[in-house]
């Protein structure tokens, strides 16, 4: 998100905050699946998204259409913010639909902690990740355009019935059915992120040729504390194409130290080519 948009979804985050200070896991669950909800309409209406986010037209007036629409139909956390969205300004359409996204995930995260089992979620969802990241066929029938949602949820439910938390399932589900063109496991990253910043901790994917040590863990988790001044939790990925050394990603930031990037430049000195990539 760009300027407005950005300043738009922090004021967001407040009036989310206000109304579920008080809030039980019940109506958290309930506020984040009529959120859901409402990404999927707006997802699906490019002239709603539009008028929504128009900054030529008065807020009251914006307000206005998200009372006739919705008024009836949603209860009154979920309208208050989506009253609250159509009043800031916004710098492109689909911000709207992003914005009101993740105040559905934060919305689900907030609901499990008040569960007790935040940390749970944030690794089941990396974990799923992983899996579908690592079985082709699984990730294929997840992501099959043609095969139809009740039977994508039934394969979930068979799958993770009784082995994640129910924000977990309700998350994952989330991706596969309404990635709203991106990867599965992009979703699953983004939603991963926003359980981090509710701990306000960094979430750093390390990826090694061999499974790291206890101790090495630790090693590695204060070094890059200590680099970004924040808390860092690991999620560990084991690639033995890597060769030898260890790529750490924190958001958009790259640190890589593997044997394979090094022999890749090394390539590129002696050749001129453009090496093996990384």
């Amino acid at each position: 998100m760009q300027g407005a948009s950005r300043e738009s979804l922090a004021s967001l985050r407040e009036t989310l905050g206000e109304q579920t200070g008080s809030a039980g896991a019940a109506a958290l669950a309930a506020l984040s699946q009529e959120l859901f909800g409402v990404v999927s309409l707006l997802a699906a209406q490019g002239a709603l998204r539009r008028t929504l986010s128009d900054p030529g037209l008065e807020p009251d007036n914006k307000v206005r259409v998200v009372d006739t629409l919705f008024g009836e139909r949603l209860a009154a956390p979920a309208l208050e913010l989506l009253r609250q969205t159509a009043r800031l300004r916004w710098s492109a359409p689909r911000d709207i639909v992003d914005a009101l996204e993740a105040m559905a995930v934060e919305a689900a995260l907030q609901q499990a902690e008040v569960e007790g089992n935040l940390d749970e979620v944030e690794d089941e969802l990396f974990r799923f990740e992983r899996i579908i990241d690592g079985q082709p066929e699984l990730r294929a029938a997840v992501t099959d355009r043609n095969l139809p949602a009740e039977v994508k949820t039934e394969l979930l439910h068979r799958l993770l019935d009784g082995r994640v938390a129910d924000v977990s399932y309700a998350l994952v589900e989330r991706a596969v059915l309404a990635p709203r063109g991106r990867t599965v496991e992009r979703v699953l990253d983004e939603f991963t992120e926003l359980a981090a910043k509710r701990r306000e901790r960094l979430i750093a994917r390390v990826t090694t040729a061999t499974a790291l040590t206890p101790e090495q863990q630790d090693s590695l988790a204060a070094a890059l504390g200590r680099e970004f001044n924040r808390d860092v939790r690991l999620q560990l990925v084991v690639d033995p194409d890597l060769i030898g050394g260890v790529t750490v990603r924190i958001g958009d930031e790259v640190i890589d130290g593997s044997v394979l990037r090094h022999l890749g430049a090394a390539h590129r000195r002696l050749t001129g080519g453009s090496g093996l990539r990384t």
